[in-house]
């Protein structure tokens, strides 16, 4: 077979990113320089690849620094509404790469480092992936300020920098293993502090009542320290803030409290302060009560929310004095978007500044706190709904406590007068969760709080407005929206997929980068033999660079003419892993049963954290391990069967793996997953997708034609009919003889023969308390998996379907999921006013 070009290669045959001007190229290589040589090499006479890394990052953000500063000042001019999108996660990946494309320098750069003798390509794979997320939530929130950007919108990403983000995970024995993510060892080039901005956050203490009204005080004091980030709009000058705040400890932290004179142990015990931005919890869909967590959430609030209130009242840019005093255009000016109930705080937490600090009456307060806020629900899953115990808001919050006891008896005097004698309804709907101990429903907090809720999928906000909120839905129905998610094109296709980024644009222009609906047209080529050609070429080309990196970083090898069969999110039983992992035992045991047969090739590739504390989620990833063992090891089975376990899943592998997937594993039980957004980028990037009606897989189904994709299983109303009648595993086991015997062999050790007890935790679950009712949909699944070998072996018709997709997949650009926010939601209206560029006087 060829060998794939590199990406240099391609770079120089490709249009979408832009010509370079040999002006750009010779001004890059002088700034690149003058950074190597000022701020890297200062004592070192030899650079290392990393001070190169730096040398460029700098280069690139010289080019930001002016159009952010523009685009600030702009929106200080026009005093737009301003967005506020609260987010305990922002998994942004890397940025250098990004913020070429957004600025469109990548060519100029490329042309730059290459006349230097360097390669771009190893540069960029230097820089440490920002992974303050775990995943769906946070790389959403990371699409949306790029969305946000690219449509003009003056928005502000606000959340925590943490120290160490979500864990590194290494694969060791089979088992998972945590390192810490130390993503600030070497330092950030794309952040800037600003100590001017610092601000103070109060925890513990009491509330005193005072003729003025209540007053909380003898607190202790924590200051938030905020970074800032640009985010660049893709080519228009707009240039937009993510604000990370990191605690620190006053200078008298604990201090006064040590007259004793242990003035040492008094400063060590600063960083009982700072850790409250130390790390990223590592759950995902899965809720924690930790007193630790619940600092973070009000510390990420309780700073945004003066920052947002000092934005709100200068208004002239650089300007701190105050040319607003009124409250009552503030919901006018100021959207808060709340990201799942993390940040449920803002809405306590700005009923307190109005009423204790502004002034202001309740029922004021309250209609400007509702105007104000919105609230995105990201999960039905009963153990990821955060309910607080009172008594540690009791401690931590003392006041807040009283605000939500308020809100709640104001809240329950409402539904009282319109369903009198409705105990029930009123337990059900309340904020207060009765039990040992009493706790705070912070979804519920939300909605009443809130003066718009929405899902992130068609089918997730029904089942939202059907069951998790219906109380709610049926005295306010107008509240309840849906936003089904998105992706942005530009990091998901142009970034990681250059080569198909090119033939699309040779096509059909590249307006679709910004209007993604475009990729329509694509339809007019679907029987066209050159395109089809094209496409398959650059998947081929694709699948060897990606078995390349397998080969460099793994050492193994793979079979690149074999379906690319890939499931990559984190490791949770509802997303069934499971699932697909009995699939691959019944391929080996087809393979084995009949050695001679012609089985269609298949590289299995699994890939995805598991909570450090989720027991089963790390057994699921020792069991694919363990087949992976069994099935790679096995001389009859040769290159016709391979299982990859893909270490450390995150964006930056991401971008490598989708990009030269076949076949994308979207099978969680129907209606358990709210959204996807892996799904999305599978389905972009010329994956077929094998998948269950559950989430937004309904909605890309709708969009391509079911035809032209592999759905099978249980729908929803199935899925509630089973509950109904009880759903009994071992039927399954006893019926299908494939499943027996693959379970029999999981029991007894077949494939940890040293331990043939070490999967009785995963046999016992899926026998007998399996939530997710794997076994239910194995038949079906199976069957499925046969269509898309007897597809396979078609690659024409294969690669019409791709195509059929790809033109398909416009309604899932973040730019869509955006404008309608912007539209229903916070009531501004995108912008394609570009900003003149820096070198350019304004008029």
């Amino acid at each position: 077979m060829s060998k794939p070009l590199t990406d240099q290669e391609k770079r120089k045959q490709i249009s979408v990113r832009g010509i370079a001007g040999l002006g750009d190229v010779a001004e890059i290589k002088k700034s690149f320089n003058r950074h190597l040589h000022f701020t890297l090499v200062k004592d070192r006479n030899v650079a290392t690849p990393r001070d190169y890394y730096f040398a460029l990052a700098h280069t690139v953000r010289d080019h930001l620094v002016g159009r952010w500063i523009r685009t600030q000042q702009y929106y200080y001019e026009k005093d737009p509404k301003r967005i506020h999108y609260l987010s305990l996660e922002f998994y942004m990946g890397r940025t250098l790469q990004n913020t070429m494309i957004n600025l469109g320098l990548q060519n100029a750069c490329d042309e730059a480092i290459y006349q230097l003798g360097l390669d771009l390509e190893e540069l960029e794979e230097i820089e440490e992936d920002a992974g303050l997320g775990n995943g769906g939530l946070g790389r959403l929130a990371a699409c949306f300020l790029d969305s946000m950007a690219s449509l003009g919108l003056a928005a502000y990403g606000y959340g925590i920098r943490y120290e160490f983000g979500i864990f590194n995970q290494k694969i060791t024995n089979g088992w998972q293993v945590e390192e810490a993510d130390d993503w600030l060892r070497y330092g950030n080039p794309w952040e800037k502090a600003r100590p001017e901005y610092m601000l103070p956050v109060h925890f513990y203490g009491r509330v005193e009542h005072t003729n003025e009204g209540p007053k909380w005080v003898d607190t202790q004091v924590v200051l938030a320290m905020p970074y800032d980030t640009p985010v660049p709009g893709y080519k228009n000058n707009t240039v937009n803030t993510m604000r990370l705040w990191s605690a620190k400890a006053p200078n008298d932290f604990n201090l006064h409290e040590f007259n004793v004179g242990d003035y040492i142990q008094a400063v060590l015990d600063r960083n009982l302060a700072e850790n409250i931005s130390r790390v990223l919890y590592p759950n995902d869909n899965f809720f924690e009560g930790k007193e630790l967590r619940l600092k973070q959430e009000y510390f990420v609030v309780a700073a945004t929310l003066q920052d947002i209130i000092r934005r709100f009242k200068s208004s002239k840019f650089g300007c701190r004095d105050p040319v607003r005093t009124s409250f009552e255009t503030f919901h006018e000016k100021v959207a808060i978007q709340l990201n799942d109930t993390h940040p449920a705080l803002a809405i306590p937490e700005l009923v307190r500044i109005l009423v204790d600090i502004e002034q202001l009456d309740w029922e004021k307060a309250w209609e400007i706190t509702t105007k104000t806020c919105a609230y995105t629900n990201h999960t039905v899953l009963p153990e990821a709904l955060e309910r607080w115990p009172i008594y540690m808001f009791e401690k931590l919050l003392p006041r807040h406590l009283q605000i939500i006891y308020e809100i709640n008896q104001r809240h329950l005097d409402r539904i009282a007068a319109l369903y009198p004698g409705d105990s029930d309804r009123l337990r059900r709907m309340s904020l207060i969760e009765e039990g040992d101990p009493k706790r705070i429903n912070m979804a519920h907090l939300c909605v009443v709080g809130s003066h718009a809720v929405n899902g992130v999928a068609r089918i997730h906000s029904d089942i939202v407005k059907t069951t998790v909120f219906k109380d709610f839905c049926d005295i306010e129905p107008e509240k309840f929206q849906n936003k089904t998610n998105g992706i942005t094109p530009r990091r998901w296709l142009l970034l990681c997929n250059p080569g198909l980024a090119d033939i699309i644009a040779e096509k059909i222009g590249e307006d679709f980068l910004t209007d993604l609906f475009q990729l329509k047209k694509l339809l007019d080529f679907v029987n066209d033999e050159m395109f089809i050609r094209d496409v398959a070429k650059v998947k081929q080309e694709n699948k060897l660079k990606f078995a390349a990196y397998l080969e460099s970083e793994y050492k193994v090898k793979i079979n690149p003419e074999s379906i690319f069969d890939i499931q990559v999110k984190r490791i949770h039983e509802y997303k069934r892993q499971l699932l697909n992992c009995l699939h691959v035992i019944t391929l080996y045991n087809r393979i084995k049963r009949e050695p001679n047969k012609k089985f269609v090739p298949r590289t299995v590739m699994i890939g995805g954290k598991a909570a450090p504390g989720y027991h089963m989620a790390k057994m699921i990833i020792k069991l694919i391990t363990s087949v992976g063992e069994v099935v790679n090891h096995d001389p009859v089975v040769g290159d016709r069967l391979r299982v990859i376990y893909l270490e450390n899943y995150r964006v930056s592998l991401a971008e490598k793996v989708i990009p030269a997937a076949d076949l994308s594993e979207q099978i969680s039980t129907a209606g358990t997953e709210a959204s996807g957004t892996g799904n999305m980028k599978f389905m972009l990037n010329g994956a077929l997708t094998i998948g269950t009606m559950d989430g937004a897989n309904v909605e890309m189904a709708e969009e391509a034609g079911e035809e032209n994709l592999f759905i099978f299983g249980m729908r929803v109303e199935d899925v509630e009919a089973m509950d109904k009648k009880g759903y009994n595993a071992r039927e399954y086991y006893e019926r299908l003889p494939e499943l027996k015997q693959v379970m029999d062999q999981i029991s007894t050790g077949f494939f940890n023969p040293k331990e043939p007890e070490l999967f009785k935790d995963v046999v016992n679950m899926l026998m007998n308390h399996d939530r997710f009712k794997v076994f239910a949909d194995y038949e079906a699944y199976i069957s499925c998996q046969e269509k898309v070998n007897e597809l396979y072996r078609n690659p024409k018709e294969w690669t019409k379907k791709v195509i059929r997709n790809i033109a398909a997949s416009g309604k899932f650009s973040s730019d869509r999921t955006i404008a309608e926010y912007a539209r229903e939601i916070w009531g501004v209206e995108p912008s394609d006013v570009k900003i003149p560029p820096p070198n350019e006087p304004r008029e």
